[in-house]
């Protein structure tokens, strides 16, 4: 069995964390404000939403923090990229970053932190409110 898979570049892989499931670390040094991955996303709405919680997607989708800035009707985004494995922490290494394109919004995971080669990325989830409790959260 594999135990790490790497993506095309190189700079990541995901393996299987103890009582987390998967997440992504990294293969490469990353400085502050470095990009790790951008990844294209499919938008969806409330009634979309309503779905989607009912499925294992739930756990995998993202909400924007901005959303109400730039007035966007859409509840949530899958992420096609590895974005969408790295785990929550309440003390991240890294952040999402939105942008708006006429291909469609785009994800791009930045690091906040120096973070070293085999140290997990991680983010703060914006909707952890919205997983059933049986989810405990841990760093």
């Amino acid at each position: 069995m594999v135990d790490k898979v790497f993506d095309r570049s190189n700079a990541v892989y995901v393996k299987t964390v103890p009582r987390k499931g998967r997440g992504v670390f990294a293969n490469v040094p990353f400085k502050v404000g470095d990009v790790i991955e951008r990844a294209p996303t499919w938008g969806f709405d409330d009634t979309q939403a309503t779905l989607l919680d009912c499925t294992g997607v739930l756990q995998y989708y993202f909400v924007r923090h901005d959303r109400h800035l730039k007035g966007d009707p859409l509840t949530g985004y899958v992420v096609f990229g590895l974005i969408s494995m790295v785990n929550h922490s309440f003390n991240p290494n890294a952040q999402i970053l939105w942008t708006d394109a006429a291909s469609g919004a785009w994800a791009s995971i930045v690091a906040t932190k120096n973070i070293r080669v085999d140290e997990e990325i991680t983010h703060h989830y914006t909707n952890i409110s919205s997983y059933p409790h049986a989810i405990e959260f841990i760093d």
